[in-house]
């Protein structure tokens, strides 16, 4: 499971060319609707005084997903006292993983039509967004985070997959707890910070490497569920 993991983290962090153009603006314009800073008060530590508590927010619910579809597969693994619908998955999840790399390496993007799945959910949350605009204070910045948690992300469904193949609640919301702390770096920075990390991550070698490595994990899955099937 450590595998799965690290390539959690891995999807979240190298995913962030994605992120910026899925939810770049969606913080860009959450930030500029931010109380000023009052007198006295530094701009940035005020900026993320709400920038953290809608981080949490959306990793919370990535988390709590995460838990809802691993403990969902354990209960039916109880309820019916079968597994191979489990190794089923595993083999699923293993596809997606190579779906990823290549997505991530720029060989094949048809990742993002998985978006489309989440469009009906995204349009019943849409106008509990809208009702904890603007925001004025932590807590509204908490709940905004949970809300957009759900938005329609290819990323974010191909990792719930590892999560239902988890098998297991608490495994499944800690593979998209790390998914989560991956997609950070490229959600809190801005500016100057921004660019050079987006600059980093489209690097073709970069891209590459990652991309590689996740379709060895996804490779790797493949080939533990298939041994079990034996």
């Amino acid at each position: 499971m450590e595998y799965n993991l690290t390539g959690a983290f891995l999807v979240g962090l190298m995913g962030a060319g994605h992120c910026f153009g899925m939810c770049g603006g969606l913080v860009g314009a959450f930030s500029s609707q931010l109380p000023a800073a009052r007198r006295g008060q530094n701009p940035l530590a005020q900026q993320l005084s709400f920038l953290l508590p809608y981080n949490l927010g959306r990793i919370l619910s990535y988390s709590l997903a995460g838990a809802l579809v691993g403990g969902s597969a354990a209960g039916l693994g109880m309820l019916f006292d079968i597994d191979i619908y489990l190794l089923v998955l595993r083999l699923i999840a293993g596809v997606m993983m190579i779906a990823m790399g290549l997505y991530i390496a720029r060989i094949w993007v048809g990742l993002v039509q998985i978006e489309r799945l989440g469009q009906g959910l995204w349009r019943l949350l849409k106008p509990l967004s809208q009702k904890v605009l603007p925001v004025t204070h932590p807590g509204q910045a908490l709940l905004a985070g949970m809300v957009w948690g759900w938005l329609p992300c290819g990323l974010v469904y191909s990792t719930l997959t590892w999560a239902v193949a988890s098998g297991s609640a608490s495994q499944g919301a800690l593979i998209m707890l790390c998914f989560g702390l991956g997609t950070l770096p490229a959600l809190l920075s801005a500016g100057v910070a921004a660019k050079a990390l987006a600059d980093w991550a489209q690097k073709r070698a970069v891209r590459l490497i990652a991309g590689l490595l996740l379709v060895g994990f996804g490779i790797q899955t493949l080939y533990i569920a298939l041994a079990q099937l034996d």
